[in-house]
């Protein structure tokens, strides 16, 4: 293995976090909150001498397959992850390590769980740079780096497939590097539209930004103890809404609309699947819920918006689900599992992984009724290949027997059994809120150090899609 390179491209990954950490000093010198300055300043330096040593020497051999990809992006999460944590310390707004590292995971793998008791009290520098770990870990920060520098291509594929979600990575042009410009460039513009429709409607400008990071990442913190609710306007949560389901699809389809390619775009099953399970699933909530508001829009109105929230697992809330009836909280609870598009910056299994296992299991039941049939699994009209369909259920069978490994690891406290599982639940989809104690309402202060600890190893699992994590642990030297 080339651990070389591994470090080099660690190096790339960690300066561009050491100078993004200088972004919330710019905020808290605006505020006032000179207290706070060295507590980003001090671990931005450290991280960019870091990043200076790792980087000062190129590497002989540059050369990356897919376990060097897999490594450095599993080691490269796990490090800015303790490094984005040290300002919460530092500052003494989060005093304890693991809650801050719990925080920090939440936020760069765009979780949205908190330990947090009162949001309200945090300063306004380390509100910023808690929501900008979501616009960070949304897109990826490998990504990032890909997008600014030039490289190898076949390399940056190999790192792509590690950082990017969904059941098979590809380019949208020949070079990758070129592939995350155009993905980035998508990104920023949604995120700066949300930005200036939320100042529109009277959202102020610094909370319209900690929205639109949030809701870019799909991550879900606010700067509010009741979220979106807070401001109890329809217009800013149908907006909100709109925009966290818009970063639920596949990117890739907004560059074919782009090029004007709008029947692959519009034609796409997993899109189609994943606006058809938005739609039934808020007329079925809304049903549910109906008696529980004074009018049939508003009960349509939150249900819209928390299967939203839920689906594309960003964890934003008008309504405290822990109040709904079981059936509501149930199909939330599927909606966790289900997720968004692949290629989106939403967690969850996926829509397009969930419809290749299902198509697998339809064409084995064909095979047992009719074993001389030759049944194809098919996406857009198109046969899906071996690898695909095995990846799809090798990762499957990962993902339940992780998901129950967790649920026993955590079930030493004393919690309920449902609130054990929607706490795995949350974090292994990066969803953000579950029931019970970790309903909206709630948060995972209460949970002991290692129960945090499985779960930041959920959420970084949820995120990465187990392999790079596996492949960090398993490594051995070549």
């Amino acid at each position: 293995m080339n651990y070389r390179m591994i470090i080099y491209i660690m190096g790339q990954i960690l300066r561009i976090v050491g100078i993004c950490m200088l972004l919330p000093i710019l905020v808290g010198a605006f505020y006032g909150e000179e207290h706070v300055i060295e507590s980003f300043a001090i671990p931005a330096a450290v991280t960019i001498l870091i990043s200076i040593v790792f980087t000062i020497k190129k590497p002989k051999n540059r050369s990356v397959f897919s376990l060097e990809g897999f490594v450095s992006v599993a080691a490269s999460w796990i490090a800015m992850s303790a490094i984005g944590a040290m300002p919460f310390v530092i500052s003494g707004e989060i005093p304890h390590f693991v809650d801050a590292l719990f925080e920090t995971v939440s936020g760069f793998t765009t979780t949205g769980s908190t330990i947090l008791g009162d949001v309200e009290k945090m300063s306004r520098s380390c509100m910023f740079w808690r929501a900008f770990t979501h616009w960070l870990g949304g897109m990826g920060v490998l990504m990032f780096v890909l997008a600014v520098m030039s490289s190898n291509d076949v390399r940056t594929m190999h790192m792509m497939r590690a950082e990017c979600p969904g059941p098979n990575v590809g380019r949208l042009v020949s070079k990758s590097s070129f592939s995350a410009r155009i993905l980035y460039g998508i990104y920023i513009v949604l995120t700066l539209s949300e930005i200036v429709i939320l100042a529109l409607l009277k959202m102020p400008l610094y909370d319209a930004v900690i929205h639109a990071f949030s809701s870019a990442g799909t991550g879900g913190f606010s700067l509010w103890n009741d979220s979106i609710g807070h401001y109890n306007s329809p217009a800013i949560e149908m907006v909100v809404a709109v925009f966290i389901i818009m970063f639920g699809i596949n990117f890739n389809l907004y560059y074919f609309i782009i090029i004007r390619r709008f029947s692959l775009a519009f034609k796409n099953e997993e899109l189609r699947t994943y606006l058809g399970i938005i739609a039934v699933a808020s007329v079925a909530v809304a049903l549910c819920v109906i008696r529980q508001y004074e009018t049939v829009g508003e009960a349509f109105r939150h249900a819209f918006f928390m299967v939203a929230s839920t689906i594309t697992s960003t964890g934003f809330a008008t309504a405290d689900t822990g109040e709904w009836s079981n059936f509501a909280q149930t199909l939330l609870l599927l909606l966790m599992f289900i997720g968004s598009c692949a290629g989106s910056t939403g967690g969850g299994l996926k829509v397009a992984r969930i419809l290749i296992i299902i198509k697998t299991g339809i064409r084995e039941l064909k095979y047992i009724v009719s074993p001389r049939a030759v049944a194809a699994v098919k996406i857009d009209g198109k046969p899906v290949e071996r690898d695909v369909i095995r990846g799809a259920s090798n990762y499957f069978i990962l993902f339940m027997i992780i998901f129950a490994l967790s649920v026993l690891c955590i079930s030493h406290n004393d919690f309920t059994l449902e609130e054990n599982i929607s706490a795995v639940t949350t974090c292994i989809n990066n969803i953000g809120f579950g029931v019970g104690r970790f309903s909206p309402s709630g948060n995972f202060g209460g949970l002991d150090v290692f129960s945090k600890i499985v779960l930041c190893f959920d959420m970084l699992i949820g995120r990465l899609e187990i392999y790079p994590l596996i492949m960090l642990f398993a490594a051995r030297k070549n």
